[in-house]
């Protein structure tokens, strides 16, 4: 382990890479040497903005002593590009979700694996700080409620909803239930795009607990909820404001009026993409095995794929007479 400040690369500086390098640049123990991306003009860009520069290319990573990478590519080329870099001997934090396919995931894994390298998935939003509350708390739950909806925009239009928002949610669940998956039943369909914009799925545990996700790009307002009941009491959480609100009958508590008690569980305030490149940067340093790995990004990308699979079986038998494309992305 060293003191030194770890030589950071981003690799595709669209929306979500142009944050990274916004906050590569703000944080304690990191270098930020330059950033890549096939369009030349908005590399220059953004190199620009946040006064760093532009660096030519893959092959140009290992010139710059760089040590670890945020990979914010399309989805279809993480596998590619990721298995070169970790090939290559450098770190990857790959936006989710992970992969294209399952295969493509495993052969990141299998990459990150075989040179001792770090591999972390971009679930953000196990970084929010109402997700450190739910984790304090969490104990046997029996129903979820899960809603993040949001107003159209023009990017991650290359993939469905499912993968482009639900995915995060779907992470969450597998990270405070910790069972498999038992039975699953979807819905979703385009409304702007080619894509699913809308989905809802219904999940049962092998626990018995029963989770309720809903999940768009396309609403009238942006929501990011997810509410959880286990015995005795009921919690809340709101991603966008980091609120977390504990309901519970106190101990004792007489019926038919019991006494109800109203608990905000502490938070931290914290940007997640911030927690999440620093809990990257400090797994890169201590060769750590990062919270969201390679195994959790498959687990997330494996359920999703579940969904959007039962999304496509209920299409067919509602819309016989509709063409519905074979590949579930």
């Amino acid at each position: 382990m060293t003191d030194k400040p770890i030589r950071v690369a981003v690799v595709g500086v669209g929306e979500f890479g142009r944050n990274h390098v916004r906050l590569w640049r703000e944080l304690d123990g990191a270098e930020l040497v330059g950033v890549i991306d096939l369009n030349a003009d908005r590399a220059r860009q953004i190199a620009a903005e946040f006064g760093t520069r532009v660096i030519p290319g893959l092959d140009a990573l290992s010139a710059e002593r760089i040590e670890a990478v945020s990979l914010a590519v399309p989805t279809k080329e993480h596998a590619r590009i990721g298995c070169q870099l970790l090939d290559n001997g450098l770190d990857v934090l790959v936006e989710k979700p992970m992969a294209a396919s399952l295969d493509e995931a495993r052969q990141l894994i299998a990459s990150a694996r075989r040179g001792s390298r770090i591999l972390q998935i971009g679930q953000v939003e196990r970084f929010n700080p109402v997700v450190t509350a739910a984790q304090s708390v969490v104990a046997n739950p029996m129903f979820f409620e899960v809603h993040r909806l949001g107003v159209f925009t023009p990017r991650s239009l290359d993939i469905d909803v499912v993968y482009d928002v639900m995915i995060h949610d779907l992470d969450i669940l597998l990270s405070l239930v910790n069972s498999p998956v038992v039975d699953l039943k979807a819905v979703g369909i385009p409304v702007i795009t080619e894509k699913v914009d809308i989905a809802h799925a219904r999940i049962e545990f092998e626990t018995g607990t029963v989770a309720n996700v809903t999940a768009s790009r396309v609403s009238t307002e942006r929501v990011r909820k997810m509410r959880f009941f286990q015995e005795h009491e009921y919690i809340s959480l709101d991603f966008a404001r980091q609120d977390a609100l504990r309901i519970r009958v106190r101990p004792g508590a007489s019926i038919p009026q019991p006494e109800i008690g109203f608990e905000k569980l502490p938070t931290a305030p914290e940007e997640p993409l911030r927690a999440e490149l620093r809990a990257f940067l400090d797994s890169v340093r201590v060769r750590r095995a990062p919270v969201v790995d390679g195994a959790a990004g498959l687990r997330a990308l494996e359920l999703a794929d579940r969904v959007m699979a039962s999304i496509l079986e209920h299409a067919r038998r509602v819309q016989p007479s509709v063409s519905i494309p074979q590949e579930i992305r």
